[in-house]
């Protein structure tokens, strides 16, 4: 492990967790297993994260586009969401974490919604950790429906079009009320955004991990940040 400067510790830290199913066909299993056997690296990240004193974690678990995977990956990625709900929300309550669903949940079962809504509810006030999933969520669907609480207000003459800025659009984001990520991971190796908190990563320092998803633990999380604070950030200045 690197020796991390605790006066630099990124508030923010978000994941593409990427290659489940590159793992699962190397161990010649189906895609799902990669799946259940990247919740093992969950948990590792934010045992990790909360270990170090970020603020919060957001996860990318599924995209607006993985709708359109074949519809058996889909429902089965659906079932161990689910599972994961039911096996780790106390967990999470115990140690003190909040949890936050980001995306447009009305998609999914109302039996899931239901779970995630008991989910939120029992840590809300949590406050050692946020945790944010991002399901069923795209960068662009969160800016579009920023843009559409804006205009509704400014039909409903709650506010004018010219008093809108950086700010107040931020607070429209489903990440209101938390930093700007200052750190972004992706693991299997692969160099791309995808679509993920296109507005919050606008400054980010941007870190690429060759590790598989499934594979990722605290030594690669600390690399990461121990990379991070290498790195002078400017934040556009010269």
């Amino acid at each position: 492990m690197k020796e991390l400067d605790p006066n630099n510790i990124p508030k923010h830290v978000a994941i593409i967790m990427d290659g489940n199913g590159r793992w699962a066909k190397q161990q010649g299993k189906m895609r799902i297993f990669g799946h259940t056997n990247g919740v093992k690296a969950v948990r590792r990240s934010v045992s990790y994260a909360r270990q170090i004193g970020v603020q919060s974690l957001t996860l990318y678990a599924f995209s607006s586009e993985n709708w359109n995977r074949p519809q058996d990956e889909v429902s089965a990625l659906m079932t161990l969401f689910m599972q994961a709900l039911d096996s780790e929300v106390k967990k999470l309550h115990k140690n003190n974490i909040k949890l936050k669903i980001l995306g447009d949940t009305s998609k999914f079962s109302e039996k899931l919604q239901a779970k995630i809504a008991n989910a939120e509810k029992l840590t809300e006030n949590n406050t050692a950790l946020t945790l944010n999933i991002a399901a069923n969520y795209g960068g662009c669907w969160d800016i579009v429906q920023a843009a559409q609480q804006l205009a509704l207000d400014v039909k409903a003459n709650l506010l004018a079009a010219e008093d809108i800025s950086e700010e107040l659009f931020q607070q429209k984001l489903v990440t209101k009320e938390q930093a700007p990520v200052d750190l972004l991971i992706r693991t299997s190796g692969e160099q791309r955004i995808s679509n993920f908190l296109l507005w919050q990563i606008a400054y980010a320092e941007l870190y690429f991990s060759d590790v598989l998803w499934p594979d990722f633990n605290e030594q690669e999380f600390n690399h990461a940040v121990w990379a991070y604070q290498q790195r002078e950030r400017r934040f556009g200045a010269s």
